[in-house]
């Protein structure tokens, strides 16, 4: 407690970092008050009660990485989804385009292009997006009332250019905290999004709780289920930090009257090496019928149907979501990680690793390595992931053909239905929150030790997720 205490002190006695902080509050800030900042001519206690009826479904995961903007339609009610729809969908493009390719390897000139194409895509993805919203509220009536006031093409043009500009706006807000802040400004955008339903989540329980809704037994559940929580944090918290450390040896090399060479390091490899992009990619993919179904509004039975199977907790959802999961843990990795260039680099400057012969053999090893890391990583995304949701709405397998009455005859409750916990925390959202408290920390211990200052811990430095 006494060098944590030392450590903030530093922060604050250092002016330069002191500002940084104090910088990346102001926006975190800005971007919450523009929450309140409701869009033109909607019902807006109709459409939080629709979200409140529709909480786990495709509107409450939306809803969460939006900061809850979205259920007020507020102007920053599409988020940084269509920032991270545009970069999942470039970063999928520089596999398959040459062109794109090609910019990745020219270095920073090159990163900063693709940045450029990230923000044209972004704010054409929130056109269609906030578009698409429009359409659908001035079509949607609940409980017998329409939700827009006043439909018409006014309405959908003010909603449009409202929520573009918005998506733009947080677009702007997350580069200015990379640039001038602490932490990666996207992020911390998604984490401020999902922590201020805490308390809305804890008051949540405590109705619960007092309102007898989970009978005799409810001391019992709030104490699982906060040990369950602190158990999945801690978890994850080991796995983010674990490595596989390869040994390599460097040969001798005589330079001039220097010698060069012979020590021995380690090449490390992460466990999660994909970080939150495989659950996110995963989770985009599979909102997108809901979405669709939303907009078709049921004029199209076959669609419906498809949708209701794979609807939030359903076995399939499920089943298509742990294998996406793992599917875009080996493509991410994949992409970040050439063992061919990493064997060709370590043979070019006298590496190896002990009783692994250069070249070929080196890069089929760590290939093997890596391939054993990636599932081991993707099987821990996946039960993190399902984990939460399973405690929010359960796993449908009584929905399940020839067999599903039999499993609803003589399955647990809580298996089929969930805890119908309605904490804020799901799978995704609970690595964000993490990972990105990890990365911000490990950033505020990585500038303190820049300026000679004692970091956060006594043994070694913080490890973030480093993706």
């Amino acid at each position: 407690m006494k060098k944590l205490v030392e450590a903030f002190r530093n922060i604050i006695t250092t002016p330069d970092l002191r500002n940084r902080c104090l910088f990346t509050l102001m926006i975190l800030a800005v971007y919450r008050l523009g929450a309140f900042i409701t869009t033109p001519g909607i019902n807006g206690e109709l459409l939080l009660s629709l979200f409140q009826q529709n909480r786990n479904s495709v509107l409450g995961i939306v809803d969460l990485f939006s900061g809850g903007n979205l259920r007020r339609l507020s102007i920053f009610a599409l988020g940084i989804m269509p920032y991270i729809t545009a970069a999942i969908i470039l970063e999928l493009m520089v596999v398959v385009w040459p062109y794109l390719e090609r910019l990745q390897k020219e270095g920073e000139l090159g990163r900063k292009k693709i940045t450029q194409y990230t923000r044209y895509l972004t704010i054409i993805l929130s056109i269609f997006q906030s578009l698409a919203i429009a359409v659908t509220l001035q079509h949607t009536n609940y409980s017998g009332q329409m939700l827009v006031y006043h439909p018409g093409i006014r309405f959908i043009l003010m909603t449009v250019l409202t929520l573009t500009t918005g998506s733009a706006f947080i677009m702007w807000l997350g580069e200015q905290i990379s640039d001038r802040g602490i932490g990666n400004g996207m992020s911390l955008i998604i984490f401020a999004g999902i922590v201020v339903g805490l308390p809305h989540a804890v008051e949540d329980l405590w109705q619960m709780t007092t309102s007898g809704q989970w009978g005799a037994y409810a001391p019992i559940a709030i104490v699982t289920l906060l040990v369950l929580m602190i158990a999945v944090v801690a978890f994850i918290v080991f796995v983010e930090r674990g490595q596989r450390r390869i040994p390599v040896q460097y040969a001798k090399r005589v330079m001039g009257r220097k010698v060069m060479g012979g020590q021995m390091t380690y090449l490390p490899l992460r466990v999660n090496s994909g970080g939150v992009i495989p659950p996110i990619f995963a989770s985009s993919l599979l909102t997108f019928p809901q979405t669709v179904a939303l907009v078709l509004q049921k004029k199209s039975p076959f669609f419906d149907a498809f949708a209701r199977t794979l609807a939030w907790g359903e076995p399939l959802y499920t089943l298509i979501y742990v294998l996406l999961i793992i599917f875009f843990a080996f493509f991410y990795v994949g992409i970040i990680f050439n063992p061919t260039e990493l064997a060709d680099n370590m043979r070019k400057y006298g590496g190896f690793i002990p009783g692994i012969r250069p070249g070929r053999n080196t890069s089929e090893h760590i290939n093997r390595v890596l391939t054993r890391l990636t599932f081991v990583g993707g099987l821990y995304l996946a039960l993190v992931c399902v984990l939460p949701e399973w405690m929010i709405s359960g796993i449908h397998l009584q929905h399940l053909p020839l067999i599903g009455s039999w499993i609803n005859d003589h399955f647990w409750r809580f298996v089929l239905e969930g805890l119908n916990v309605n904490f804020y925390f799901g799978g995704t959202s609970l690595l964000i929150v993490v990972g990105v408290a990890m990365d911000t920390v490990q950033q505020l211990e990585a500038q303190l030790v820049m300026r000679n200052y004692e970091g956060f811990t006594r043994r070694g430095r913080l490890r973030g997720r480093g993706a």
